[in-house]
């Protein structure tokens, strides 16, 4: 393996450090995979507490001769500056910036450009058809621990989950601002442009973030899509849900013969081992260093270079 430090829109306003990961002792061009964060900000390794996942991906997809681009997601490399600069949507947060990463990728003669993939993990993963239909042109999506579901709908869903595991004290103290949440969110998809981009959510967003979202959701690119598409799922994941969203995914894709499913009972939303089937210890679920097991990599690897 062989790691390149590049820089992603690097004649942008907002330049990226990211690494550059490739097989060593292969002749010819490789195929290569563009890697893509979940949600908030997050380095190149995607490191949440002591998780690494990005990491772990570009090295095992190394071993097995698959090259990939990692980079620092924008709103952690610059978010003060995109705070100043305002209106932010998951295009200026995400989408365009794996543009970038993605032509890279395809002019490096190392490169195949011809077999470049896209992996996106939780948000990653919504949004990865989108960014394939806005120009990414992808030969095969890979999507982790994603959803077909709006985000507004996924959140909600979290909050009542956090609530029902409360204490009775607690639940009975957080349920009116739960409450109050969940109503705002519901409340989005009416909103109108203007009245959206003046609802601030705080840290920056407005409800037109959310909203701009919905508007392009997942299951319309997906209904369109026609090229092969890989999707895994950690059956101990507890921010996504086996039965609404990769039993979803299903549903969608179910008369796609390049669409496959992949399923790992005892894996968690970053794909290690789980400690705890509970929302309310994420913190400590991610505290605990593990890594991406072989198999997750081994499978992923598989359905790439059958893929030519």
């Amino acid at each position: 393996m062989a790691e390149e430090k590049i820089i992603v829109g690097a004649d942008t306003c907002y330049p990226l450090n990211g690494i550059l990961t490739l097989p060593e002792g292969k002749e010819g061009a490789v195929p290569a995979v563009v890697l893509v964060h979940g949600s908030g900000p997050s380095n190149m390794d995607e490191k949440v507490g002591k998780l690494t996942p990005f990491r772990d991906l570009a090295e095992g997809l190394a071993a097995h001769g698959i090259a990939s681009l990692r980079y620092d997601k924008r709103t952690f490399a610059h978010g003060r500056k995109m705070k100043k600069d305002g209106l932010i949507t998951v295009w200026e947060e995400t989408i365009e910036d794996a543009l970038l990463a993605t032509k890279l990728l395809r002019e490096d003669p190392r490169i195949d450009p011809t077999r470049v993939f896209l992996l996106g993990h939780s948000m990653g993963a919504m949004l990865a058809p989108r960014i394939d239909a806005e120009g990414g042109n992808y030969h095969g999506l890979i999507l982790l621990a994603g959803t077909p579901r709006t985000l507004e709908e996924v959140m909600i869903d979290q909050s009542r989950d956090v609530l029902a595991q409360m204490n009775p004290i607690l639940r009975w103290l957080a349920k009116g601002q739960i409450k109050k949440t969940e109503k705002l969110l519901s409340s989005i998809p009416e909103m109108s442009d203007e009245e959206a981009k003046k609802k601030s959510l705080g840290a920056g967003a407005t409800a037109y973030y959310f909203k701009e979202m919905s508007a392009n959701p997942a299951k319309g690119y997906l209904k369109d899509l026609t090229k092969p598409i890989l999707l895994l799922q950690g059956g101990k994941d507890f921010q996504v849900s086996l039965e609404k969203d990769f039993n979803a995914y299903k549903a969608i894709l179910h008369d796609r013969p390049n669409a496959e499913f992949k399923l790992y009972e005892n894996l968690d939303h970053a794909f290690v081992p789980a400690i705890y089937d509970n929302i309310m210890k994420a913190q400590q679920e991610y505290a605990v260093e593990r890594h991406i097991g072989s198999d997750v990599i081994s499978d992923i690897a598989k359905w790439i270079t059958g893929n030519k």
